[in-house]
């Protein structure tokens, strides 16, 4: 049987196992036998947000059923494993943790090899995952709700950043404009709805400008980060502005029509930042195709321009699916596949880590 790794993700409020195989084949290197994730969302509505102690908690519950699920997804057993490889960070530390204590007792116990795998890498990965391997070099756009950053891949395994964000992540920004117009959490989801009965330049909200193209070169440091607490502090003025105007009570009461506006065009600023960056670090670096991968590559609008201005550019752009660009443990599964094979196995010390640099 090809080797078969077993991945263990609970970076944040998703608990997730996978069992993810080599195929053999180069050009689309592993398979998934079973992705299980138990999302918490429910646990955290009503707070507005992750609650990071009720998240590892909840992890703490779900960890042996998940795992266990995965199995009998799969139609596995432990004997099939050849190693496990779990987030070791960046997240929450203390559902790191859980991820972190269950991977290394496990593999421990099974003689089998430990891979720590960074978060932000097996987002990148899941592009592999599901499209097969790149053309290289690529740019890789990940976005999520705590990390938006870009990426150029030279070769397969190697990531050099080339931006990020200097603030709020795209996809915090999503949950906080949300809430901020009685959506609710999780934000991204329902403003991608909303926006779609709204006019997306109906509020001309600003976009980020960090240098000046008429000053600085497109090459100097900086120019591919990003920015979004302007942003937010422009919607957030102009929902105060209107409850004022029509005499409402708060942002809740505004009427839905706007809202619908609101977040259209709130979602364009953040999206056609997005794909601008994509695109000029595509151009600097001389890309030979793109990528999007994290949970707001999920956002349809996202989709639907990077797909037109990569097509314009000549460019393939690939994005996993739904399923795959969320949370979850096959990406951290293919991952740890790739550090294995390239002679990466990490020892009993093994911690959980709140920020690590990739």
């Amino acid at each position: 049987m090809p080797f078969t790794m077993l991945g263990v993700e609970t970076s944040c409020d998703e608990t997730s196992a996978a069992l993810v195989s080599e195929t053999g084949d180069p050009s689309h290197p592993w398979r998934i036998h079973a992705n299980v994730v138990a999302s918490q969302v429910a646990l955290h509505r009503e707070w507005g947000g992750v609650v990071p102690e009720l998240a590892s908690r909840q992890h703490l519950r779900d960890i042996c059923r998940v795992v266990e699920a995965a199995f009998t997804e799969a139609g596995l057993t432990l004997d099939d494993v050849g190693g496990v490889a779990v987030t070791e960070g960046p997240g929450l530390v203390g559902s790191l943790l859980v991820g972190v204590s269950f991977a290394k007792s496990l593999a421990f116990a099974r003689g089998l090899p430990l891979v720590g795998v960074h978060h932000l890498a097996g987002h990148i990965e899941s592009i592999v995952l599901e499209h097969g391997e790149m053309l290289l070099p690529a740019v890789v756009l990940v976005v999520s709700g705590g990390h938006t950053s870009l990426y150029r891949v030279d070769s397969p395994g190697s990531y050099v950043r080339l931006g990020r964000t200097r603030d709020d992540a795209a996809g915090e920004a999503f949950d906080k404009v949300a809430k901020l117009i009685g959506l609710g959490y999780p934000g991204g989801p329902a403003i991608d709805r909303l926006a779609r009965q709204g006019h997306e330049r109906a509020i001309r909200f600003p976009k980020l400008r960090l240098t000046h193209a008429d000053r600085n070169a497109p090459d100097l440091p900086g120019t591919l980060d990003f920015s979004f607490s302007g942003l937010k502090t422009a919607v957030l003025r102009h929902v105060t502005a209107r409850v004022v105007a029509l005499g409402l009570e708060g942002p809740g009461a505004l009427p839905e029509g706007e809202c619908a506006d609101i977040a259209a065009s709130f979602q364009w600023a953040v999206v056609d930042t997005l794909v601008d960056r994509l695109m000029q670090a595509a151009a600097a670096e001389g890309a030979a195709s793109l990528g999007i991968a994290g949970g707001v590559s999920a956002n349809s609008r996202l989709r639907s321009l990077a797909t037109e201005r990569a097509g314009a550019a000549g460019l393939p752009l690939s994005i996993p699916s739904l399923a795959l660009s969320t949370d979850n443990a096959a990406m951290i599964a293919a991952a740890g596949l790739r550090r294995l094979r390239a002679g990466h196995v990490s020892g009993w010390d093994l911690n959980a880590h709140a920020t690590l640099a990739l």
